[in-house]
């Protein structure tokens, strides 16, 4: 016969399980521009343990930046963010995406960049994601929250590949480039004023 304090810790380890099964990390994929101040921005926000720059949407034999660059792959510059839930929801991370890590109104573009490898893109992993991610879009467009119609697409990943080495961690290595300084660094900015709550 099984013990009340058997039972209790039966359901204590239960408990245990499903808490540590709500904080296992997830993996989000977006593409809004160069990767460099995309990763700069989700390395800063709480709750995320790793930021990679890549590529996504094309195939394994293009994934290389020089081939990337002439927009002809289907490849967009994009990071895969590794994030625990129990700290940053997925719909926070659409916030950041959307409000400060890109425009999602420029048409394969970002800033001074042009190409369709530039373009504004989430990358879903899960029905979930991408749920969410239209939903957002339709609260954003019915709000009127930019001026311009939402361009970004919402696509099921297929593949990740990471970019080279010298493009990781590009703005904490390279502070002072002019490209980082003018088109990167306000967007920490942004974060830190819009996400206090998020910003580290």
């Amino acid at each position: 016969m099984p013990t009340i304090r058997n039972y209790l810790i039966g359901f204590m380890l239960s408990l245990t399980a499903l808490s540590n099964a709500s904080a296992a990390e997830q993996t989000a994929v977006f593409a809004g521009g160069c990767f460099w101040g995309v990763d700069a921005v989700f390395k800063h926000v709480r709750g995320v343990s790793e930021v990679v720059s890549g590529y996504s949407g094309g195939s394994a034999a293009t994934a290389h930046y020089e081939q990337v660059s002439n927009g002809d792959t289907g490849h967009a510059e994009s990071v895969r963010v590794r994030f625990n839930p129990a700290q940053v929801s997925y719909q926070q991370l659409l916030q950041v995406f959307f409000s400060v890590a890109h425009d999602p109104t420029q048409l394969n573009r970002q800033g001074p960049d042009t190409g369709t490898q530039y373009r504004s893109a989430i990358f879903y992993t899960s029905a979930e994601q991408q749920k969410m991610a239209q939903d957002y879009i339709r609260q954003l467009t019915a709000a009127r929250y930019f001026s311009a119609p939402i361009v970004t697409q919402v696509v099921p990943l297929q593949q990740f590949y990471p970019a080279e080495e010298h493009h990781q961690n590009y703005l904490a290595l390279h502070p002072f480039q002019p490209y980082i300084v003018f088109n990167d660094k306000p967007k920490l900015e942004q974060l830190r004023k819009q996400f206090p709550a998020l910003y580290q």
